[in-house]
């Protein structure tokens, strides 16, 4: 009778360490795909930021014309059509979205990867 319940004993031990090392893999498969995520967003990231450094590099290759002549809006540009007057922010937002950034309040600074966000049109179109 006893060999009877240190079998079982065994057997009880042997399934929860098998709960246990099933509780174990699941975990490293949340880390792991984690990890690919992040590596994902960083290697869009970075290509990002390579096209964007290959193109400074041949704006500072072309040679320099003239500067326009300075006016009174050398920091302001007016729209076509419309009249108003754009400030420096402004361009600097359509940059900064045409570079691959949000400029929107819900997710701005983080990379747009889904390709345009309707929230950052929406406050570049007003």
């Amino acid at each position: 009778m006893d060999k009877k319940l240190n079998v079982f004993a065994r057997i009880h031990e042997m399934e929860t360490q098998m709960g246990q090392m099933h509780s174990d893999l699941g975990e490293l498969k949340l880390a792991i795909k984690e990890l690919l995520e992040e590596n994902q967003r960083l290697t869009i990231e970075n290509e990002q930021l390579r096209k964007m450094l290959i193109r400074d590099n041949v704006r500072a290759d072309e040679p320099e014309t003239e500067p326009a002549p300075l006016s009174a809006k050398t920091k302001e540009t007016e729209q076509p059509g419309t009249g108003e007057v754009v400030g420096e922010g402004y361009d600097n937002l359509a940059r900064l979205y045409h570079e691959g950034f949000h400029i929107c309040n819900v997710y701005y600074g983080h990379l747009r990867t889904e390709g345009d966000c309707l929230f950052c049109l929406s406050f570049l179109n007003k």
